[in-house]
């Protein structure tokens, strides 16, 4: 995506915890590019002709939700891509579409079919605005809108356990329960309507970004990556890294993909 022009947007003060950034994607090429499960959601606003995802066999909406995902795809798009899209944490953007996640994962779904009135009006108005820093603004005011001290209790446990897990991907769940102040049964509940995954899956998405973010800082070493990011073993580090990339990490080098989505703040680097 070399030719692609992309405008980073940081969230206000008061959504910081639930969105992690807004961004703005422009480009008059063709291209495709492969992408992993980044584990957070996001919201999706075509201007222009939506993503083709070829192992979904589809396109995308014009206005998509995308969900948590534990495969490798391989999007493209045609020479007219607009797309203006919110990027959540984790276990936040069902705070704001009255949707569980849990009910899109896997899937890229039509953000006109879960009946929200709010959101599709939101739509009508992104796709009739020509200046995207307006829409941008358009989507946090939606945001913001939709926040209540009460919806953010669940949250709240939750998010405390992902800043564990990510700290400490191997970590056993009955610790992570522990640290929500559930049982176990209730916690895995709780996270996977939060989230979209069960814990247990989504601690394979974060031990497999951890590793790439390694690899993205230059450190190649098999033996503490398997160490620092709670593989079992070398074995274990490969298969895991294949099964979510579709290449063995060395083999990943040679196409030069590696980035974390979810350990990289690009708010930050672009500001560098």
């Amino acid at each position: 995506m070399d030719d692609a022009e992309i405008l980073f947007f940081k969230p206000c003060e008061k959504l910081l915890p639930l969105v992690r950034y807004y961004y703005v994607l422009k480009s008059q090429k063709t291209f495709s590019t492969l992408t992993f499960p980044l584990g957070c959601s996001q919201i999706i606003f075509h201007k222009g002709t939506p993503l083709f995802i070829p192992e979904l066999n589809s396109r995308q909406s014009i206005f998509t939700i995308s969900g948590q995902v534990n495969f490798p795809t391989h999007v493209s798009t045609s020479e007219d891509t607009e797309m203006v899209v919110a990027v959540f944490h984790p276990h936040t953007i069902g705070l704001f579409i009255d949707t569980p996640p849990s009910s899109f994962y896997n899937l890229e779904i039509s953000g006109y079919d879960i009946g929200n009135k709010d959101l599709s009006e939101l739509a009508a108005r992104i796709f009739d605005c020509g200046d995207n820093s307006h829409c941008v603004r358009m989507i946090e005011h939606r945001l913001l809108t939709k926040l209540s001290d009460a919806s953010l209790s669940n949250c709240t446990r939750i998010g405390a356990t992902i800043k564990k897990l990510m700290e400490y991907p191997s970590i056993p769940i009955t610790a992570l329960a522990d640290t929500a102040c559930l049982c176990k049964k209730q916690f895995e509940r709780v996270f996977s309507r939060c989230v979209g995954m069960q814990p247990k899956e989504y601690a394979r998405v974060v031990r497999f970004q951890k590793s790439l973010r390694f690899m993205q800082n230059g450190h190649y070493d098999d033996t503490d990556i398997v160490y620092e990011c709670g593989f079992a073993d070398q074995s274990h580090f490969i298969r895991e890294f294949k099964n979510f990339s579709g290449h063995t990490p060395r083999g990943l080098q040679n196409v030069g993909c590696i980035y974390s989505d979810l350990f990289t703040n690009p708010l930050i680097q672009a500001a560098q």
